[in-house]
């Protein structure tokens, strides 16, 4: 409500920081409006469940874009952050600028700056793209939803796009694709904006306690490549082939030398984020195979492994280390990744009315709850006592021949069983029917 009273513009705010426990959503309509033209926008997203493709529906309700599970979800959380907050901009003549978009721990952060003008809105749908995801091995591909074009004059010319740019089977496995997003497809970060605040923290390191994490979360972003969204990573490209796994140096230099482009990227680890065309990736692979074998005959041959390695590669990888392979982030030992303090590290529920006595007594009654579903494990006399009350079926058959071993019971059956097993309606006849004409009987005839 505060922010929807300072719509005006000698009323707006300069910097609005959104930190809600959960999803910012509810909040971002009234924030495109309330921040000054130019002014600072901060949002934290929690709901990392959501954004990271668990649930898609409810990411498409509450950012206008479906999620997909992926291993480059953290980045396309931010994208799907990014989106949310340009459509919402637009609705009011207004567009964003990302300077830092973060992903860390258990939640995303960006910093945009927000503008006012009606030709740059029109551009927006040429910033944002469709995701089409193979179920088999995670290629991924973009789709722009608009396109913009040079015209005479120095103008600039507004289009649909022309799509889409997979066919109907992944061309590598032959599986089927999942659409995600839309979702923000133009760099994420401002390289001159995150270039001063490296500096500035470089600078003065005692001014923040966590500056050590933050000069290295800043350099890794720096040595990101800016036009090329999202990433595939190391244990994914192996896993897809059931291959072992190849070093990071060995993967990047293998790239370079091919003549692309390759870089890591703050949101993982293991990530390899390039220009490379999937059919690249997957020719590197194919060379990687070859010198660590794989056996073919436990592969199925609908498997996405089969029919990527049934192919041979056009591209001959070159292994050997290079020097530009180990980024300078990597050779300077900066706290680039860093792990968690403690176990069961992360959001802790919502506060509740009570302050941290009711904390307390929560945990107590989780404490008293955990398990409390599963089946206490029986003790084995008790389970031995149990079973000796059922008669054994082969001791009957005269077939037992694990005599006093054998844990079920080898007594013989009471009075009482066999008046049970006795039908009460007299003896049994060798037919109940009369026979049929044809049917021998006599002795000797069953």
């Amino acid at each position: 409500m505060l922010m929807y009273q300072h719509q005006k513009v000698s009323e707006r705010f300069d910097v609005i920081d959104l930190d809600p426990y959960g999803s910012p959503a509810p909040f971002l309509d009234a924030a495109v409006q309330a921040v000054s033209e130019g002014g600072l926008l901060c949002v934290t997203c929690t709901d990392m469940a959501v954004l990271a493709g668990n649930s898609g529906e409810t990411c498409y309700s509450k950012y206008g874009a479906m999620a997909l599970k992926s291993r480059a979800c953290h980045e396309m959380a931010l994208r799907i952050v990014l989106h949310s907050l340009d459509l919402r901009a637009n609705c009011y003549q207004r567009f964003v600028v990302p300077l830092l978009s973060i992903s860390a721990d258990f939640y995303v952060r960006v910093f945009v700056r927000v503008f006012t003008g009606q030709a740059k809105v029109k551009a927006s749908a040429s910033k944002q793209a469709l995701v089409f995801q193979c179920v088999g091995c995670g290629t991924f591909h973009l789709q722009r939803l608009g396109k913009a074009s040079g015209a005479a004059g120095g103008r600039v010319k507004f289009s649909a796009a022309c799509g889409p740019p997979v066919a109907p089977e992944c061309e590598h496995c032959g599986q089927r694709h999942q659409l995600g997003g839309p979702l923000w497809a133009e760099p994420i970060h401002d390289l001159d904006f995150v270039g001063r605040v490296l500096e500035a923290v470089s600078t003065n390191p005692g001014r923040f306690h966590t500056s050590e994490r933050i000069r290295g979360v800043l350099s890794v972003i720096t040595e990101e490549l800016p036009d090329v969204p999202l990433y595939y990573t190391l244990d994914q490209l192996s896993s897809t082939i059931h291959c072992s796994t190849p070093s990071l140096l060995q993967l990047r230099s293998a790239l370079l030398h091919a003549g692309f482009q390759v870089s890591l990227s703050h949101a993982c680890k293991n990530a390899v984020k390039t220009d490379a065309p999937s059919s690249a990736l997957w020719d590197i692979m194919r060379c990687w195979e070859k010198e660590c074998p794989v056996k073919r005959e436990r592969l199925s041959e609908t498997s996405p492994a089969f029919r990527i390695l049934s192919v041979e590669p056009r591209l001959q990888a070159n292994f050997t280390i290079r020097d530009d392979a180990n980024p300078s982030s990597r050779q300077r030992g900066l706290k680039r990744f860093q792990a968690n303090p403690e176990a069961n590290w992360g959001p802790r529920p919502r506060a509740r009315p009570g302050g941290k006595a009711a904390g307390e007594a929560m945990e107590e009654r989780r404490r008293l709850h955990q398990n409390k579903r599963k089946e206490p494990a029986e003790d084995p006399v008790q389970r031995a006592a149990r079973l000796k009350t059922f008669p054994c079926k082969r001791f009957k058959e005269g077939t037992c021949q694990r005599g006093d071993e054998c844990c079920y019971s080898h007594s013989p059956p009471t009075p009482e069983d066999a008046a049970e097993a006795t039908p009460s309606d007299g003896p049994k006849t060798p037919y109940q029917n009369p026979p049929g004409p044809g049917v021998a009987t006599g002795p000797g005839v069953d």
